[in-house]
């Protein structure tokens, strides 16, 4: 688990005054103390990492099979109902 890099307690009042800073502290990796009358009640702490990985091509071959006609002309019926023409 990450190490924070600091802490700092703030009452609720003047975190509401101040959420918009506060939240980029957080951000930044500063662990924030909500307290109300001076006893802890929230923690406001950055995010786990939201990187997105890569995608690996070719990690799924030989899982998913294709029929040998999936491209094929769909029937005049189907074809139809995509027009708005009677069948």
């Amino acid at each position: 688990m990450p190490r924070r890099a600091s802490l700092q307690v703030v009452n609720i009042a003047e975190a509401k005054a101040r959420l918009p800073e506060l939240i980029e502290r957080a951000a930044l990796g500063e662990e924030i103390v909500l307290a109300r009358n001076g006893k802890p009640r929230a923690r406001l702490v950055p995010l786990e990492n939201q990187a997105r990985k890569l995608r690996t091509p070719g990690k799924g071959k030989g899982r998913f099979t294709m029929r040998r006609d999936f491209d094929a002309p769909l029937p005049d019926e189907i074809l139809a109902l995509f027009s708005g023409r009677p069948a």
